[in-house]
């Protein structure tokens, strides 16, 4: 969406503040031997708490599709985005699990992941996290007024090969504001200078999703959780973020 009515633009605020607060928290109690369900009660409680709606319960991109059963996405391991919670997925250490929430405040949703380690992770996979929050950092910083989609993909991509990594090709980040999903759609790669101009009051949601080696990815049977092609772990960050005439205003910014 693009937007520019201040009232709106606090209400969105708001929305972006409210998921920062409840993922931190989810963050916090994402410890060896708690289950995914319970991560997913907890955010929703939260956020029901603070008076927003989980934005990704019920959810579908089309009529035929099957509604995503949970406020928040908990995707372990080779699970690249989209994994659904249940009581038997536990998280164990030496996991990184993804965690993904949506909110709805008012109408105004916004979007954020982040990956975090279980109990001791080793190297490898921590270097991997920190490439993903870097090409996030690094694909932001290209954000104002006047640069392309093509600018924010370009870096991302950089950062991930610069440290040894692979960006998910088949899966995009994409604008927000009035619903979930909505255009322009933010590739993960890209040529600077190419792809849609960014316009102030712009609202994106950019996600860097990372791979060890193979980009490629499969869509599981249960019609949304998405995994790697090889079976290796992936990370994934996401912030949803205010285009301005300067820059951006990072809506979804939790004290991590």
């Amino acid at each position: 969406m693009v937007i520019s009515d201040p009232k709106e633009i606090e209400k969105l605020r708001r929305s972006g503040q409210m998921l920062a607060e409840v993922l931190a928290l989810v963050a916090e109690k994402a410890v060896p031997g708690i289950s995914a369900e319970e991560l997913d009660r907890l955010a929703e409680s939260e956020i029901l708490a603070r008076g927003g709606k989980p934005a990704f319960k019920g959810h579908q991109s089309n009529p035929q599709e099957r509604p995503f059963p949970a406020s928040l996405c908990v995707s372990i391991n080779e699970e690249v985005v989209h994994g659904i919670p249940h009581k038997d997925k536990i998280l164990r250490a030496g996991d990184v699990v993804g965690l993904d929430l949506g909110v709805n405040y008012q109408g105004f949703f916004t979007d954020a992941a982040i990956t975090v380690p279980i109990g001791q992770v080793n190297s490898k996979l921590l270097d991997l996290i920190a490439a993903a929050k870097h090409s996030l950092a690094n694909g932001l910083n290209q954000i104002k007024s006047g640069n392309h989609i093509g600018d924010i993909g370009y870096a991302i991509e950089k950062t991930a090969i610069d440290a040894g990594f692979v960006v998910v090709r088949e899966l995009v980040g994409h604008g927000v504001g009035r619903s979930v999903w909505e255009e322009p759609e933010v590739p993960c790669f890209g040529k600077r200078g190419e792809g849609l101009e960014l316009r102030e009051g712009m609202v994106l949601a950019v996600e860097p999703m990372l791979n060890m080696k193979d980009p490629r990815i499969k869509f599981s049977q249960d019609g949304w959780t998405v995994t790697t092609y090889d079976g290796q772990p992936a990370a994934h960050f996401e912030h949803t973020i205010l285009v301005t005439k300067t820059g951006f205003e990072v809506l979804t910014k939790a004290k991590l």
